[in-house]
């Protein structure tokens, strides 16, 4: 009897290790599940502008912090072909103490892609207000990688009432730095080195964004590289809208001088050259920012412990300026 207990055993090993390598979508969302609630995030989806949104959200904080005077939730918003499990890990030290929310912007991750519709960034930001509306948000923190940095700062210049503060959470697209990036030769050469064609291209993309490449379970890389690949078509027409918009938010910076701002920077980004840093911090005196050693481009993954501690830092510091005591 031990014997054959011990045989179905490994058979039953054997076929899960066979079905984790041979069928990893099964497993993705399992996994993706679990770390969400580690980090006591919940996925949930809301109707708002045309899309079907699904974004995560920790819910009332067990120990509410009130930096804005309101009560304001942290809302992180994702760079282009990303998506909002990107920021899980990140999330985790900050669900405590802040109602944190982090959606698959319309056009991207599980939330509703149209052909017919733009997604270029005056799209992105009338997006942002219809999903905060739709959840009843009046102010709130906004952080934001690439893409995702530079539609939390248009949408402060355009209603900084809504807004408590704004973070860079690593570079954000739309800067002109002194020195070129890596990406930046690429395009200029008439590359689209974040649109995947095939495994090649998909690890070279990987290879751009990442300096130090963070764990991802098989399956979860696994079907990430079979949606880009499956979405190259899609995704080379978004990238060439973007594009557009090179350095948008580079015109736009002298405006974004009200809100209280971090800017967290790779020094290894080869997405976004670091130089981009200092011409931010000279445009924006004020701003508080921070150079990275030894990260690239997705902060947030890279080093999400270290970044979310700067991060809460900051957002702590603002406590004192509106008059409420961090005692409980």
């Amino acid at each position: 009897m031990k014997r054959i207990v011990l045989a179905t055993a490994a058979a039953l090993a054997l076929v899960t290790v066979a079905l984790y390598y041979g069928a990893p979508s099964l497993f993705k969302e399992p996994l993706l599940a679990l770390n969400r609630h580690l980090s006591g995030l919940e996925e949930k989806t809301i109707h708002a502008a045309m899309h079907q949104i699904h974004y995560l959200d920790s819910g009332p904080p067990e120990s509410p912090a009130d930096p804005g005077g309101d009560g304001a939730p942290v809302v992180l918003l994702h760079g282009i072909f990303a998506e909002k499990d990107h920021w899980v890990d990140f999330a985790r030290p900050l669900t405590a103490t802040y109602r944190v929310l982090a959606p698959d912007l319309p056009g991207f991750g599980e939330s509703t892609r149209n052909e017919n519709l733009p997604y270029d960034y005056a799209a992105h930001v009338t997006r942002l207000g219809a999903f905060l509306d739709a959840l009843n948000i009046q102010r709130a923190h906004l952080a934001g990688n690439s893409m995702g940095g530079t539609i939390a700062a248009l949408y402060a210049i355009e209603h900084p009432e809504r807004v408590a503060s704004v973070a860079f959470i690593g570079a954000p697209h739309g800067i002109r730095s002194p020195q070129h990036s890596t990406m930046d030769r690429l395009i200029d050469a008439g590359q689209r080195p974040l649109v995947a064609n095939d495994a090649a291209a998909f690890d070279a993309m990987m290879a751009l964004v990442f300096e130090k490449r963070p764990f991802l379970p098989y399956p979860t890389l696994a079907a990430t590289e079979q949606e880009a690949l499956r979405n190259a078509a899609s995704n080379t027409r978004l990238w060439d809208a973007q594009l557009k918009d090179r350095y948008l938010l580079d015109e736009q910076l002298s405006n974004l001088q009200q809100h209280p701002m971090l800017a967290l920077w790779g020094s290894n980004d080869r997405v976004f050259d670091v130089s981009g840093a200092q011409r931010l911090e000279r445009r924006l005196p004020k701003a508080r920012v921070e150079t990275l050693p030894g990260i690239g481009h997705l902060p947030m993954m890279e080093a999400p412990g270290d970044t979310a501690g700067r991060y809460a830092d900051f957002l702590g510091a603002l406590q004192p300026a509106a008059g409420i005591s961090t005692q409980k």
